[in-house]
C-alpha cells in the first residue's frame, strides 16, 4: 500500500517483478540485492539493478491467435502437460524436486 508505507521500507529483496514501471519501477529497482532480478513487463527497465540483472518482455495480446488457441485446446489438438499444481507457500519444493518429474509445475498463488 503505497499511499501509507513507504517502497523503500521494504529493504533489499532478491526479485521485483514490475507490472507498473515509471517512478515506481525505478524505486523498485534501487531495492534489489546485489545478483538479484528486475523482470519487467513495461518495458526495458530505465533502472538497473546494482549487481543485478534486468530482464524486460511486452506482451501483446492478439485476439485471433487467442481464439485460435481456444479452439485447438476444445477440439483435442493442443493439449497441457501439468506435472504437479502446488500452492504458493511449496514453490520452492515444488519446483526442487527430489525426483525427476514430466509434466510443467504450477504454482498456484490464490486457493
Amino acid at each position: 500500500d503505497l499511499a501509507n508505507d513507504a517502497l523503500e521500507d521494504v529493504g533489499e529483496v532478491d526479485l521485483v517483478f514490475d507490472v507498473i514501471g515509471g517512478d515506481i519501477g525505478k524505486r523498485s529497482a534501487r531495492l534489489i540485492r546485489s545478483g538479484g532480478r528486475l523482470v519487467s513487463v513495461v518495458g526495458p527497465a530505465e533502472v538497473w539493478p546494482d549487481g543485478g540483472v534486468a530482464i524486460d518482455f511486452v506482451v501483446e495480446s492478439d485476439s485471433a491467435r487467442l481464439w485460435e488457441l481456444a479452439r485447438r485446446v476444445r477440439d483435442g489438438r493442443l493439449r497441457t502437460n501439468i506435472g504437479t499444481v502446488a500452492p504458493l507457500e511449496d514453490a520452492v519444493a515444488a519446483l526442487n524436486p527430489p525426483v525427476r518429474r514430466t509434466g510443467k509445475t504450477i504454482i498456484r498463488v490464490r486457493p
